[in-house]
């Protein structure tokens, strides 16, 4: 408890238990071994079949609109697929600066876990990359017209504008449900671009290692925290949260009349309201709601907040559940 009241101030800016230093090393192996190159083994000259679907209807949630033909269903999950790396571009913008930001507490400490954190960066700048390399080919290869909403850039400003506890723990968030996105729906989906499921496969496996560290280091901010300032941290995250949806509802949007502009047909006033809101309820899934019902980042958030707290989170999530 008194590890608790510590100021950030006076707050140590690297000690890591011995657990702590065997779990950022653990890390480091896996980050060797696992290591994987963007042409290499990802693309290996290939290019997207737009024959096959880009996301798991899992994650695309297009199964519930029954009015769509399998055509339809496929172009789609298309522009999903497509909003899904750019969403994650954006996403590891601001998360590989928190990374490089608090890398620097180690800097004259830890020398494991730095080293685990700068592996972590040099990832998601290769990731990033990778990411942008998809918009290219998705830019060549489907009909003009697609719109990303927001600046990467732009994002990542109002991000790392909030306390560095909220920050990590949207961060945590995010690299789960990664975890959960390839375990629960693309491993299994044989209807997939090979390109594109090999996309995922890759980026699942750095991303399980990031997890980890996203922990750790969510936790050790956590210690520095008094009952103040934790607080309003909870109350950052839930400006996160907000802030994330605000971007969904507008890419939703944007990839809705992007759908009814391709498309070869004119939809009924109904049909395609369900097809924005089914849009938006998969966008919500995927980006928000997959993550919040991880029982490990639960549990993490449930160790770290009060009752009260966690009672404010839930209040402010339902509406998006």
């Amino acid at each position: 408890m008194q590890a608790r009241q510590q100021t950030i101030e006076t707050a140590p800016p690297s000690i890591t238990t011995d657990g702590n230093q065997a779990r950022y090393a653990r890390c480091i192996e896996a980050s060797k071994r696992i290591r994987w190159d963007i042409d290499r083994d990802v693309f290996r000259g290939r290019d997207f079949d737009y024959g096959q679907k880009f996301l798991p209807d899992g994650l695309s949630l297009v199964h519930a609109m029954d009015f769509l033909d399998n055509a339809e269903k496929r172009f789609l999950s298309q522009i999903q697929g497509r909003t899904y790396a750019n969403i994650f571009g954006l996403a590891e913008r601001f998360i590989n600066a928190k990374v490089l930001e608090v890398s620097q507490q180690h800097v004259l400490g830890d020398q494991v876990a730095l080293e685990a954190l700068v592996r972590f960066s040099d990832e998601e700048l290769k990731h990033q990359e990778m990411f942008r390399r998809i918009e290219r080919m998705c830019a060549e290869g489907m009909p003009d017209g697609y719109n990303q909403v927001v600046d990467p850039d732009d994002v990542a400003r109002v991000v790392l504008g909030k306390s560095s506890w909220s920050v990590l723990a949207l961060t945590c968030h995010i690299e789960l449900f990664t975890q959960v996105h390839y375990k629960q729906s693309i491993r299994g989906d044989e209807g997939l671009s090979e390109l594109y499921k090999d996309v995922f496969f890759y980026h699942w496996r750095e991303e399980s290692q990031h997890a980890i560290l996203d922990e750790l280091e969510w936790r050790r901010e956590d210690a520095r925290m008094t009952a103040m300032t934790r607080d309003m941290a909870v109350t950052d995250l839930i400006d996160l949260v907000a802030a994330v949806d605000g971007i969904l509802i507008a890419q939703s949007q944007a990839d809705t009349r992007y759908f009814l502009e391709c498309a070869n047909r004119v939809f009924s006033a109904a049909e395609e309201k369900m097809i924005g809101a089914g849009i938006l309820k998969a966008y919500r899934w995927q980006y928000i709601v997959s993550g919040v019902q991880d029982p490990r980042f639960t549990g993490i958030l449930a160790e770290l907040v009060t009752d009260t707290q966690m009672n404010r989170i839930t209040t402010a999530l339902a509406p998006l559940m």
